[in-house]
């Protein structure tokens, strides 16, 4: 999938660095990483906890496409979200750790990963994303995807999961079960994937690192 070349171990990489490294090997050997509870407890716990006491009027219905092309469609999502900022203390601190990702990944991959955006996702008990690509080849300028979970205790029996196509002409997919702390990476043109619907309130991040789409005619927009 990726070149990724050698580079020596370090005995003292903290709890991050590991997750960096075993993400930068799975990608370059076969697109994509899935990692159950693996985001730094404190920082799971936090984000969960702000996800689901944020109130409802700080979500928006989901939409699909970019730009002039995107609009609502409740056949393909029905999920709401919540761009993340920054502003307050655990967005930041969600934001500087996806920034950790992105430098390593840039230094072991070659990415030339450039800017990232996320939002937090809520999925009400039935709602669902159909089959997708997050980018398309030539058209998008998302390199990488990014989610992570943040459910505590969540059961199998209670579905939500996120399904990851290893190909366009896959019928089944990759099953990932939505439980707090799980994080998933995969290259953003190479995965079609969904989001079945669920037994009970579902929340996650959502994420993608870009590179520059900016040119003489155009700056590229965050999002």
């Amino acid at each position: 999938m990726l070149a990724l070349p050698d580079v020596c171990r370090d005995s003292g990489r903290n709890e991050s660095d590991h997750l960096f490294e075993t993400i930068a090997r799975d990608l370059a050997e076969r697109g994509y990483s899935v990692n159950p509870g693996a985001l730094p407890a404190g920082l799971a716990d936090g984000l969960a906890q702000q996800c689901r006491g944020m109130g409802s009027t700080l979500f928006d219905p989901a939409g699909i496409g970019r730009e002039k092309d995107r609009h609502l469609n409740g056949f393909v999502r029905s999920d709401e979200i919540c761009w993340i900022t920054g502003e307050s203390a655990v967005g930041q601190a969600w934001l500087s750790w996806a920034a950790g990702l992105q430098a390593y990944l840039n230094r072991r991959l070659f990415l030339g990963l450039f800017s990232f955006e996320s939002h937090y996702a809520h999925y009400a008990p039935g709602d669902f994303y159909k089959r997708h690509l997050d980018a398309f080849r030539g058209q998008a300028n998302r390199v990488l995807s990014l989610v992570v979970y943040l459910n505590p205790g969540w059961q199998p029996d209670q579905g939500g999961e996120l399904v990851l196509y290893r190909n366009a002409g896959d019928r089944d997919g990759l099953k990932v079960t939505p439980a707090l702390g799980t994080v998933v990476a995969f290259l953003s043109e190479e995965f079609p994937h969904e989001v079945l619907p669920a037994a009970r309130h579902r929340y996650s991040i959502a994420g993608w690192f870009r590179v520059n789409g900016s040119n003489s005619q155009r700056v590229d927009p965050p999002r």
